[in-house]
C-alpha cells in the first residue's frame, strides 16, 4: 500500500523528521511517501495559520488521488482540513491528534497533552471535545516552545518538554502523555524513558491506523457529508481549487 504523509506547513526539515519516524514503524510492503505544503505558513501556531495552511494541504490530497495513494496522514496536531481532505479522498484520512488521543485512551485511563505555545491549548481542547476524548484528557499543558525551535541545535526544547510531562504526571492524574506537536515526533522514546510513563505521538499512531484501515479495505464513506465536493466554479486566486469532476480532484 502507499500512504501519503502530508506536512501542512512549509518547513521541509520537519517533514524529513516525521518521515523517518513513520518509516521506522511501517509494515513491510507499506510505502510512505511524504509531501511538504508548497504554500502557507512555515509553522502552524494559531487559527489564522491553520486556515491559510488548508489550500496547500488540500492540493496535496488532490495530487495523491491522481497518484493512486491508498490513505493519508495529516501531520499537524491541529488536524487542519481533516474533514475537507476526507471529502477529496477515496481512502482513509487520519489526523495525528485524532490518532494519538485515541491510542492514549486505550492504554491509560487518562492522559495529558503537552504542546508548544499556550495560545494553542484551546485548539487541543477543541479537538478533544470533537473526538469524544475530553473525558480522558486530564489537561493540556504548554511549554512555550515555538514549533521551529524543536529541531534547532542547542535548543532547550527537549528538557522543557520532559519537565512539563513530569508535572502532568504528578499534578494532573495523567497516566500517559500525548505529545501535542508533529515536530516532537522524534522525541517520543527519549521522553518516555526519562519520565517512566507511556508517551504517544501522533505521526506513528496515525500511520499505523491508516495501515490497518487500508488492510481492512475500508475507505472513506462517499454518502452524505464526506461525499465528493460539488462541482462548481471558484473565483479569484482559488480558481484552480474548484472541484471539476466526480472525484473532486
Amino acid at each position: 500500500m502507499k500512504i501519503k504523509l502530508i506536512n501542512p506547513n512549509t518547513t521541509a526539515r520537519m517533514t524529513e523528521t516525521m518521515a523517518h519516524c513513520a518509516r521506522a514503524v511501517a509494515a513491510a510492503g507499506t510505502e510512505v511517501v511524504t509531501a511538504t505544503s508548497a504554500m502557507g505558513p512555515p509553522s502552524i501556531e494559531s487559527w489564522y495559520d491553520e486556515s491559510l495552511a488548508l489550500p496547500g494541504l488540500l492540493a496535496e490530497v488532490a495530487a495523491g488521488e491522481r497518484e493512486g495513494v491508498d490513505g493519508y496522514v495529516i501531520a499537524c496536531f491541529g488536524d487542519p482540513g481533516l474533514f475537507a481532505a476526507r471529502e477529496l479522498a477515496r481512502g482513509p484520512v487520519v489526523g495525528i491528534a485524532e490518532a494519538a488521543m485515541h491510542a492514549a485512551s486505550v492504554i491509560a485511563p487518562g492522559f495529558s497533552v503537552v504542546t508548544t505555545l499556550a495560545r494553542t491549548t484551546g485548539m487541543a481542547w477543541h479537538l478533544a471535545e470533537r473526538y469524544g476524548m475530553k473525558r480522558f484528557c486530564r489537561s493540556v499543558r504548554a511549554t512555550e516552545v515555538p514549533v521551529l525551535e524543536l529541531d534547532r541545535p542547542g535548543s532547550a526544547a527537549r528538557q522543557l518538554i520532559v519537565e512539563e510531562c513530569r508535572r502532568a504526571l504528578e499534578h494532573d492524574g495523567a497516566d500517559a502523555i500525548v505529545l501535542g506537536c508533529a515536530g516532537m515526533a522524534d522525541l517520543c522514546h527519549a521522553v518516555e524513558r526519562e519520565i517512566g510513563a507511556p508517551v504517544v505521538e501522533g505521526v506513528t499512531a496515525a500511520l499505523k491506523w491508516v495501515e490497518a484501515l487500508v488492510s481492512l479495505r475500508l475507505g472513506t464513506a462517499k454518502r452524505g457529508e464526506y461525499d465528493h465536493p460539488l462541482p462548481k466554479r471558484y473565483d479569484g486566486p482559488l480558481a484552480d481549487f474548484g472541484p471539476r469532476d466526480a472525484r473532486g480532484a
